[in-house]
């Protein structure tokens, strides 16, 4: 899967997001994700990451295999 739609279906759930993705394998299918969204404040780690796997749900079960997220509030950024 492209970035730049991953980047899309995560901005659809978080529009002020500022995401930088990483292909780790070169494959398309392993990323690491950074996501940097207001809607992260005061939300533990756990929240964060169910809001950005929701975004992404149809995909983990395809396209994607692997994701790895660093996600956090435009403070702590």
């Amino acid at each position: 899967m492209k970035a730049e739609a991953i980047a899309e279906r995560i901005r659809a759930a978080l529009p002020d997001a500022r995401i930088e993705l990483t292909d780790l394998t070169g494959t398309e299918d392993h990323w690491q994700a950074t996501v940097i969204s207001s809607a992260f404040a005061g939300k533990s780690l756990i929240e964060r990451h169910r809001l950005v796997m929701a975004a992404l749900a149809a995909e983990m079960k395809g396209p994607i295999h692997a994701l790895t997220l660093d996600v956090k509030s435009p403070d702590e950024a």
